[in-house]
């Protein structure tokens, strides 16, 4: 496996991380919005995850990157395979954590609803990943790390900001559904937040299901 790092715009990151096991990069993208013809760019992400979720994922052998981005039904076998999975995100323009918040938890919130699983215990847990972030300002290169055990939960959120000397800030997530609904914000296919890590980690599995 190479050891060289993978950039994305300009920010590099890691092939292989271990958290409880070793994860390989398997797609790599960034959040942006096109305003006036203009491209603004928000973060960088990495998502790491056990190279043998390709065993859990052979009923889809056979298909192309293109056709694989375009198939939820194969987001949801990868986000529901039994393997470590972690995602790395680097802020490129800064905005306050605040705002982040909100955008994930009005994708976590619409998308539970919509499947009619938005009850107490998911609004408790949602509150406390937005007052999480709440405090926080997103200066340019701090990180957001997301990491999911092979079990559906609990996640754990992590902060580390741009500040030199800024020890890592971290939150447990218990709430199944509201973890399954975070892994969908960045995993979810044509569903997911950014389409270009949606087609990276599409043909980086093709490519390996084809081996």
């Amino acid at each position: 496996m190479s050891s060289e790092m993978v950039t994305v715009d300009e920010i590099p990151f890691p092939p292989q991380i271990t958290v409880a096991k070793p994860l390989s990069l398997l797609g790599h993208g960034i959040t942006d919005i096109e305003i006036h013809f203009l491209q603004i760019k928000f973060t960088a992400i990495g998502v790491y995850m056990e190279p043998d979720v390709v065993k859990h994922l052979q009923q889809w052998k056979g298909k192309s990157g293109a056709e694989l981005a375009q198939n939820d039904d194969f987001f949801d076998s990868l986000i529901s395979a039994p393997v470590e999975k972690f995602i790395r995100v680097v802020v490129i323009k800064e905005i306050k954590g605040s705002q982040y918040g909100v955008q994930l938890e009005s994708f976590v919130r619409d998308s539970l609803a919509a499947v009619d699983k938005y009850e107490e215990e998911e609004e408790e847990a949602l509150e406390k990943v937005v007052d999480f972030f709440q405090s926080k300002y997103f200066k340019k290169d701090s990180i957001i790390t997301y990491y999911f055990p092979a079990t559906s939960a609990p996640a754990e959120i992590g902060f580390v900001s741009a500040d030199e000397g800024k020890e890592e800030a971290k939150m447990k997530v218990e709430n199944a559904n509201v973890v399954e609904m975070i892994k969908k914000w960045y995993l979810g296919g044509t569903r997911g937040v950014s389409p270009s890590i949606i087609s990276s980690i599409a043909n980086t599995l093709s490519s390996n299901l084809s081996k």
